[in-house]
């Protein structure tokens, strides 16, 4: 018989493998441990100086970086997450940390529809820990860039961060084979496009991510209506403490504003 058809990672993929149990205590610990990474720190001061400004995080998932910047004096949050099971842990955290932050559920590829934020115009938006690259598909990850330009004012600064796959030399070796395996049709099914990962972690459960090289962000920026303003790795803006370290693998921060 017939092998059964394999079913693509979507978007209900993600949002089921983040609502798995293992995935919103890992999250939730680290929102309870963990605060802002240094190198938050430093490109949030730089980039967002004013305490005053009205912020949007989205895809905030346990509350790590809104309610470290509302202990940090951020008085103008918003925050959003498409998983419902960890948005209650970031709610829940909030309400135990007395963080002022308006908590609400939405999905980043159809945030204008959303009422909580209708006619509401921000100062700058905030995408972290990769949040961006586990949307599926690179036409819903600009959708989702489209959105966050829709929500903001000309010239408001946004935050994100990504993988890279061109980082390192074993990086690099990894994609040649890669690629090798999409040449021949011999890649992972359930995935859509070059650059796709999705793995099982321990402690975790299952993660999709997305993996671009640098000259594929910075056309997705110019395509949605972003001008590029900063990016480097990580390790490039500072020292991060070994619980960071092994909550998180190396990234490239982005900053890009708001074209008017």
């Amino acid at each position: 018989m017939p092998s059964a058809p394999v079913s693509k990672v979507n978007r209900l993929t993600v949002r089921d493998d983040f609502n798995d149990l293992r995935a919103v205590v890992h999250y939730t610990k680290a929102a309870h441990r963990l605060g802002l990474w240094a190198s938050e720190r430093i490109l949030i001061e730089r980039f967002f100086p004013d305490q005053q400004a009205h912020l949007l995080e989205a895809g905030c998932g346990a509350g790590r970086v809104s309610v470290a910047l509302a202990e940090a004096g951020y008085t103008r949050l918003h925050a959003f997450d498409f998983a419902e099971e960890l948005l209650a842990q970031a709610q829940s955290l909030a309400l135990e940390r007395e963080a002022k932050i308006t908590l609400f559920h939405a999905d980043a590829t159809r945030l204008t529809k959303c009422h909580v934020i209708r006619d509401t115009v921000f100062d700058g938006a905030l995408f972290m820990f990769n949040g961006l690259m586990q949307i599926p598909l690179r036409r819903n990850r600009r959708r989702a860039l489209r959105q966050l330009v829709a929500v903001c004012r000309p010239g408001a600064p946004l935050l994100f961060t990504t993988h890279d796959r061109d980082d390192s030399p074993a990086e690099r070796a990894l994609w040649r084979l890669e690629a090798a395996r999409w040449a021949k049709g011999k890649q992972d099914p359930i995935l859509r496009e070059f650059g796709d990962r999705y793995y099982e972690e321990d402690g975790v459960g299952r993660t999709f991510m997305h993996l671009p090289v640098r000259a594929e962000i910075l056309a997705d920026l110019k395509a949605t209506g972003w001008t590029h303003a900063f990016d480097a790795m990580r390790r490039q803006i500072a020292v991060e403490s070994r619980a960071v370290r092994d909550f998180s693998d190396e990234c490239r921060f982005w900053v890009a504003h708001r074209r008017g």
